[in-house]
């Protein structure tokens, strides 16, 4: 309760402080005046480009320090917690070949049957096979890992390499042994029905009240049932048009592919649409009601199902191999922490996983998902690099981990953020050389001292400052150009795609307002979210330390 009482306080002063934000919140006269002018304004400029693209990669060379140096610039972008990393080898607890074989052996001798001692008769009694089993489902439940499944399985459902095989057993019939996953098993044949799954489109007319609210339009249940009416009409007159009125009219988020709900079994849906798919044939269109609204209904497809009777035994790592196998994964663990965990690894002919990074918080590890366990042990005390354990992982078997490298909290690692600042930083060098040929006092003199041509922008907009010809987003070129007088050339600009010079040819203002009113009312829909990036905000800016990992979490 005290509990309950601490959140509910909590939440009282989070609510009253986003509300304080929101009240401090609001859109000016000038900056929807700015933004009218940022749609509304127009430059016309030529220009000459040096794109980055046409100085080669290989005359530009990128040093680590030079990466260094441009992240401690943007030390917040590239700051990195502590991480460490862990490789490790993994021995799987699994099933020898002798296991194996004796699972496929046991299957088998349920086939045939077998012969047992009965004592209170002091004879020799023959059990049954599978095939002549009295009670198939006693002896499916006697004799199976996996209890019985009354359920009736499409073909698509059942095990794919054996599916066809499996469906088509006359009642009676057995097929196997064959593997299933990790099983081996057998099964019966029990019989088939008809229309086991179905497949239906629909189009969901709702209305206010209904337990999905119509999204389209607001309408009664009288408005959204006679819409309904007349949508069944037309798709009975014209079937064709039953997925353009699934696109056009559905309120259902199935609209999107037509209204196709692909297949489904008995009593997945609600029942009077449960009831109308299977009492109908494939084909059949109609109007129903449920709790959602109005459906026009269209049966698509159904399938048959085969009810298999199937005893499945697990093929599991005997215990004679499981100790075999605990036996190999401590002499590992042994040799590796008395000699090298490299050499150890190759000598007993095991494969070392690519080392994984972790955060001291982390759960997931690499390609064996959550071991918590292992990622706490990296950051313990005590745990330096070279440090080796052992881990057991439940239906797995057992990793033998070691600590391989220790990189401390500061900023990232240069071989991880290269392939992103590099790009950077060569452009910037690649800007340079191209300012170098950039000379003359006329656009014509600059395009021939570049090897460029002139081209021209026409009707740019602050708010759009794009550049055609494949060139894309340049709003420092657009910026600079409508800084410039008519007539005026500028100083050579750094672009995202390379460095531009251009000449102002004229600027068209746009025509002076009274009031801004449509474009502020923009503006403040543009920034309602905006209280939500307070909080994050906060949390950037403060000095959090997470002690989580002392309490053993």
């Amino acid at each position: 309760m005290k509990e309950r009482e601490k959140d509910a306080e909590l939440n009282a002063k989070y609510q009253i402080y986003s509300n304080l934000v929101k009240a401090g919140l609001y859109t000016t006269e000038s900056e929807g005046k700015l933004k009218y002018e940022m749609e509304s304004n127009k430059v016309n400029f030529s220009y000459v480009a040096g794109l980055y693209s046409t100085v080669k990669d290989s005359d530009v060379k990128i040093s680590d320090e030079e990466i260094v140096t441009f992240m401690k610039k943007n030390e917040k972008k590239y700051k990195a917690e502590e991480t460490r990393e862990v490789e490790y080898v993994l021995i799987e607890d699994k099933a020898s070949p002798q296991d194996e074989a004796e699972v496929k052996s046991k299957i088998n001798a349920v086939l045939s049957g077998s012969i047992v001692y009965n004592q209170a008769t002091a004879k020799n009694d023959t059990l049954p096979g599978f095939k002549n089993a009295t009670n198939t489902i006693e002896f499916v439940n006697s004799n199976s890992d996996i209890p019985y499944d009354s359920t009736y399985v499409a073909k698509k459902d059942l095990p794919a390499i054996d599916a066809d095989k499996l469906y088509n057993l006359a009642p009676g019939e057995i097929y196997g042994p064959y593997k299933f996953g990790n099983y081996y098993c057998v099964s019966k044949s029990l019989g088939k029905k008809l229309g086991v799954n179905a497949k239906a489109s629909h189009i969901l007319i709702s209305y206010e009240g209904a337990q999905v609210p119509n999204q389209k339009e607001k309408r009664t249940k009288e408005q959204a049932k006679a819409k309904a009416e007349a949508i069944l009409a037309q798709v009975i007159a014209n079937p064709d048009s039953f997925l353009m009125q699934a696109f056009t009219s559905s309120d259902d988020s199935s609209a999107q592919q037509g209204g196709d709900l692909g297949y489904f079994g008995p009593n997945q849906m609600v029942k009077p649409f449960n009831d109308f798919v299977f009492n109908n044939p494939i084909g059949k269109v109609g109007l129903v009601e449920t709790p959602f609204g109005f459906h026009i209904i269209k049966i698509t497809d159904k399938q048959d199902g085969i009810r298999l009777a199937t005893i499945a035994q697990k093929v599991e790592a005997s215990e004679a191999t499981s100790d075999k196998i605990f036996t190999q994964a401590t002499k590992f663990e042994m040799d590796a922490t008395a000699k090298d965990f490299n050499q150890t690894a190759k000598e007993m002919k095991l494969t070392i996983a690519p080392a994984v990074t972790v955060k001291i918080m982390d759960e997931p590890f690499g390609a064996l998902g959550n071991q918590r366990n292992i990622v706490r042990w990296a950051f313990e005390d005590g745990t330096d690099v070279g440090t080796i354990k052992r881990f057991e992982v439940a239906n797995l078997g057992h990793v033998i981990a070691r600590l391989k490298k220790v990189n401390k909290a500061g900023l990232m690692a240069v071989d991880l953020v290269r392939s992103y600042v590099e790009p950077i930083l060569k452009n910037k060098k690649k800007a340079e050389l191209i300012k170098m040929k950039m000379t003359g006092t006329s656009l014509e003199a600059i395009a021939k001292n570049t090897g460029s041509t002139i081209q021209q922008a026409t009707d740019v907009t602050m708010q759009n400052p794009v550049l055609t010809g494949g060139v894309g987003q340049e709003p420092k070129v657009v910026g600079n150009a409508f800084a410039l007088e008519a007539g005026k050339i500028s100083a050579p600009i750094e672009g995202n795609t390379g460095v531009y010079v251009v000449k102002n040819i004229n600027t068209t203002k746009a025509a002076v307002l009274k009031n801004h009113a449509t474009y502020v009312a923009q503006l403040k829909a543009q920034s309602a979210g905006d209280v939500n990036r307070v909080i994050p905000a906060l949390k950037a800016n403060a000095e959090i330390k997470d002690n989580r990992s002392q309490f053993n979490y």
